[in-house]
This record gives structure tokens, C-alpha cells and sequence, in this order.
């Protein structure tokens, strides 16, 4: 049996499919499983042993269309559900199963503040699809595999580092799911430990910022005294360094994980991290909070003009931008 299951983007949307491919490998017979993404993502599945082959979306969707109809396929479960996928599978002609992404309800969550959303993750959403063919989730959680070439060692780190860390993912899409530098800063201060922060080249400079706050002097009388007030923030900024497998691999090693609302939280979540999830403008009860793992939510729930958007902007539409600004971080490290 040979089933398509497509997710077009992005990276943490496509983590958080990985139990749906592992469930259609293990449960069905002699099934051949293939996952159809853009070719930015499809570094994400290669390495994954339940993925039997990645079919790119190239820029041609009639060219694309030609290579998936060759392969005829029994099934295709579609967890994208865009006007896309729609032409895909019709132009396909074989049986398809496709997620709800409960758009109306969202809608009114984000505009009205009227919550029809049902109390269930994602993941089992995107599970539930394969209700139909008559297969059961499993307890397993998220997977993602890190090839053997992208395992940092723990030396590449600088000396501060290779006892413990803990992992700051500083970036995400838009500006209103990740906090200010300022208080990132802040936040950084109250961990208290050696810390890496993860992210792309979009987001070295802040990373700068944060690492030149917490730079040591040359001085030993200043050492001596940030060691008697117990400061133990150092900060070693890996942002535009690593590749996405290798940024996993550095999340694999952390004591702890902070990430605001995007794809390293699902990878330190596939990692089984204790993560410490931090919420602006988005909010957990969307279904995409870190699944199977230990985790604490980091928002401010006392402002009724979240959600402002199921993705996020570029700016706070109201300007004060309370739910970052006013977070409390009410969490305790040993």
C-alpha cells in the first residue's frame, strides 16, 4: 500500500506530523510512505526512517502534479488542506483524508474572543485522520532524527558550556511571538545559568545584544563580585552558526529549553526537553503547545486582546504589546 501525506510548511508544522507517518508505517501492511513538502523542509523528513521518499514541490504545480500521479498511490492523507492540496487530490483521483484546520473557529477566537476550539492538541487532530483507516495513535510522541554528521560535539562549545546549559530559541516569524530584547535580557538574567541562544542569521544581532549585556570584564574584582551575588548568566550566541539538525543536536544537550511559539519548541519537544514555552500574541489553547514532554507555559493571560492573530504580526496592533512587555517569568530552575 503506498499513501502521500502532504504538509507543505513549515518546520514546525511538519514536526509536528511526524507521528501521523509513523503510525501509517507501523499499523498498516507493507505500507510505502511519502511525504510531499518544499524542498526547504524536506532536510527535515530525509533522515526520518518512516519516510520512504520526499516529493518536492518544485515551482511548476502541473510538473508536480505529472511526478505524484507516476507513483499511484492508494491513499492521501492531507495535512496541509489548502486550495493547493484540493487541486492535488483531485487531479490524483484516489481516496483522500484531509485534516480540519478549524479556520471559523479560529477566527472567532482571534476576532470575536468566542472559543469553539475543541480541547485537543494538534497532533491528535492531525492523527484523527487516520481514524478512517482504521488506525489507532500510538503514545510515542513527536520524532525527529538527527543524521550522525550533524551531532555537535560538546567541545565545539566554549568551556562555560560543556558541564550544562540551557537552550534559548530567541527566534520566530513574526515579531509578535518573541519577546523584546530587553526583555530577553531579562529573561536570560532570571535562568542564571550558562545559555545558547538558537536561531537563524536573521537573528545574530539581537543575539549580540543579549551576549555583549552579559560579556564579562577582564577584571577579577568584577568576576569575584558577580560571584558573590550568585549571577551565573554567560552567554554563548550560536544564531546563523548551525544548520537546522545541528541547532537540534545543541537542543538535545541543554538542561532545559526556552523557545518562543515556533519550530524548535516542536523539536525540543520530539526531543523529550523540559521546555519552558514562552506565548505573545498566539496561545496554547490553539493546539500547538509542546506535546508529550514536561513543559511550563510562559504568557500573560490577563490582557483580553489575545489572541490578536492565529500567526502573528509584524508589530503589536494596539502598540503597548502587554502580552511580551508585562509577562511575568514565574518559573523556578534548581
Amino acid at each position: 500500500m503506498k499513501v502521500l501525506v502532504i504538509r507543505f510548511s513549515s518546520i514546525g508544522d511538519i514536526v509536528l506530523t511526524t507521528p501521523v507517518v509513523r503510525v501509517l508505517k507501523t499499523q498498516l501492511t507493507d505500507a510505502e510512505v511519502h511525504f510531499a513538502t518544499k524542498e526547504k523542509f524536506a532536510v527535515l523528513l530525509r533522515p526520518n526512517p518512516y519516510v520512504d521518499k520526499v516529493q518536492v514541490l518544485g515551482e511548476s504545480l502541473p510538473a508536480f502534479i505529472k511526478q505524484l500521479k507516476a507513483e499511484r498511490y492508494d491513499y492521501v492523507i492531507d495535512l496541509h488542506h489548502n486550495l493547493r492540496t484540493r487541486i492535488i487530490k483531485m487531479a490524483l483521483g484516489v481516496k483522500a483524508y484531509s485534516f480540519n484546520k478549524l479556520n471559523i473557529e479560529k477566527w472567532l477566537l482571534v476576532n470575536l474572543k468566542i472559543n469553539r476550539l475543541p480541547n485537543v492538541h494538534i497532533v491528535d487532530r492531525y492523527l484523527a485522520t487516520l481514524k478512517p483507516l482504521g488506525l489507532k495513535a500510538d503514545a510515542l510522541g513527536l520524532d525527529y532524527f538527527i543524521p550522525e554528521a550533524d551531532n555537535v560535539p560538546i567541545d565545539w562549545l566554549p568551556a562555560e558550556f560543556q558541564k550544562e546549559y540551557v537552550a534559548y530559541a530567541i527566534g520566530a516569524q513574526h515579531n509578535t511571538k518573541k519577546l523584546p530584547p530587553k526583555r530577553m535580557i531579562e529573561l536570560c538574567d532570571k535562568i542564571n545559568k550558562p545559555i545558547v541562544l538558537l536561531g537563524g542569521k536573521e537573528d545574530f544581532e539581537t543575539a549580540e545584544i543579549i551576549r555583549e549585556f552579559f560579556e564579562r570584564p577582564a577584571q577579577s574584582s568584577y568576576e569575584a563580585g558577580l560571584t558573590a551575588l550568585g549571577k551565573k548568566t554567560v552567554i554563548f550566541n550560536a544564531c546563523g552558526k548551525f544548520n537546522i539538525h545541528q541547532s537540534a543536536s545543541l537542543v538535545k544537550n541543554a538542561k532545559y529549553v526556552f523557545a518562543h511559539d515556533t519550530g524548535l519548541m516542536h523539536i525540543a519537544a520530539a526531543l523529550k526537553k523540559e521546555v519552558f514555552s514562552i506565548w505573545g500574541n498566539t496561545i496554547p489553547a490553539f493546539g500547538m503547545y509542546p506535546y508529550r514532554t514536561k513543559f511550563t507555559v510562559l504568557e500573560n493571560r490577563k490582557l483580553t486582546c489575545r489572541p490578536c492573530s492565529k500567526i502573528g504580526h509584524a508589530a503589536c496592533p494596539k502598540g503597548h504589546f502587554k502580552c511580551m512587555n508585562d509577562m511575568v517569568f514565574d518559573f523556578y530552575l534548581p
